[in-house]
């Protein structure tokens, strides 16, 4: 226990909860309105106790990243059902080996941006994926590559996926709220990197643009790897064309195909205040 948490008078909880194992077992201290609230999983999980659920998800990985240093990270969004290169034969469809290219620039883009973030001792442009398999294992595996750290935002779903095996695991975090994990992926990104996905990655992809077309994020680059990809599943001229989105909003995006590519927008980027 760090010395300021014990620089006040009162009784620490992490002693209480000791104490409370020691006393006798009656049927008044076995009863679940006398556990201590927070070691009281029941009642945590409550409905009425969603709003508090909601806090501690959004301070731990908070607190762990700032307690970390992490000041700045580098997104990478993409599909987990994306191949390794070398698997790509294994694919359900030709289009997913077609898009194993992208995997191979998933690793290599987040290994030369780990090896920029080394120099700032792991501080700036930390790689954050959401901690899958696909693009996300690519992007990890290429921050291991570089020696460097990277994030693993996952999330519980009905069909079990553990993380992958390259996300530091002191940065390996587990969600239950969507709502919180996208959060997470932004509130320190500096550049948003976006490969062939799904749904999923779709739905990170919209809440990035929606939030930087409001003025509810600073603007940092949003960069699609695949134009081809991602021409024939959005069209985005057709959009502005309805009125439904600005022409300026077009210039949100920026199309790319490697690595050095995103690297080299990223560089020109104005640097923030």
């Amino acid at each position: 226990m760090a010395e300021e948490e014990r620089a006040h008078s009162f009784t620490h909880s992490d002693e209480d909860v000791v104490r409370a194992k020691r006393i006798p077992q009656t049927a008044q201290t076995r009863a679940p309105a006398y556990r201590l609230a927070f070691t009281d999983e029941d009642f945590l999980l409550r409905e009425e106790l969603r709003p508090v659920r909601l806090q501690l998800e959004l301070l731990k990985p908070q607190m762990i990243m700032d307690e970390r240093g992490i000041e700045s990270t580098v997104v990478i969004f993409g599909g987990a059902r994306i191949p390794a290169p070398e698997r790509a034969d294994e694919a359900r469809t030709p289009t997913l080996g077609a898009l194993s290219k992208y995997y191979d620039e998933a690793r290599i883009f987040a290994r030369k941006m780990t090896e920029r973030s080394l120099d700032s001792y792991g501080r700036e442009y930390v790689v954050c994926t959401g901690g899958g398999p696909g693009v996300m294992e690519a992007g990890n595996m290429g921050a291991d590559e570089a020696g460097g750290q990277s994030i693993g935002l996952g999330i519980v779903l009905p069909h079990e996926q553990a993380p992958n095996e390259y996300v530091t695991p002191d940065l390996c975090f587990n969600f239950h709220y969507f709502a919180i994990r996208k959060m997470h992926f932004l509130m320190r990104a500096r550049a948003v990197t976006v490969f062939p996905g799904g749904f999923g990655t779709m739905d990170e992809l919209f809440e990035t643009l929606t939030l930087v077309q409001t003025r509810r994020m600073a603007r940092v680059p949003i960069l699609l790897f695949g134009k081809e990809f991602w021409e024939e599943i959005i069209n985005w001229k057709a959009l502005a064309k309805a009125g439904t989105i600005s022409e300026e909003d077009l210039d949100l995006i920026r199309y790319v195909e490697t690595a050095d590519e995103a690297i080299e927008i990223i560089d020109g980027w104005p640097k923030p205040c």
